[in-house]
């Protein structure tokens, strides 16, 4: 079983048993596991980010309830899918460089969830490899937790990483 195969094994397990999952009690009883697409080699990246200045101005990012989480954008880098050059803004904490990558791709909405997906420094799927150079997994994208549960607030994608090409990488739609 791959790293990614074994990953997605215990979401699964988390989301059905753990205390912590979004899913409500209703949501667990038919839940058979999260879906996703297969596995995408093209879409594991290294890239050197474009770092902002450190006195960038922070960015207060919407959330699906209304209220706003603050970010300081960290850096910028662009990468090649589908022979097009598309590019993100990865997100930092205030006084940490933990990691925070929220897009939105071609496939919102119809493959996968409306609102966007993440990436972060908490989970596989963003790391530093040294100085700027990031590596990207997108197999490890996935939804935010409003995605089963509107209780849940969460941090809407900036325009500035709303991409027009299609990830087809990590965590589908919830059904």
């Amino acid at each position: 079983m791959s790293t990614l195969s074994r990953f997605r094994a215990e979401i699964d397990d988390f989301m059905e048993y753990h205390p912590q999952s979004p899913l409500s009690d209703e949501q667990r009883t038919s839940f058979s596991g999260l879906s996703y697409y297969d596995e995408e080699k093209r879409l594991v990246i290294e890239v050197e980010a474009e770092r902002f200045s450190e006195d960038e101005p922070l960015i207060e990012m919407q959330t699906s309830t209304g209220d706003t989480q603050t970010y300081r954008r960290w850096g910028r880098f662009s990468f090649e899918v589908e022979d097009r050059t598309a590019s993100l803004v990865v997100y930092s904490e205030l006084h940490a460089d933990d990691f925070f990558l929220p897009f939105k791709d071609a496939t919102n909405g119809r493959e996968t969830y409306g609102a966007g997906r993440y990436l972060d420094s908490h989970r596989p799927g963003i790391s530093r490899l040294s100085g700027n150079r990031l590596e990207i997994d997108f197999n490890y994208a996935y939804n935010p937790y409003c995605a089963y549960n509107e209780l849940y607030s969460c941090p809407l994608p900036p325009p500035e990483n709303w991409l027009r090409v299609p990830i087809r990488a990590g965590e589908k739609k919830f059904e």
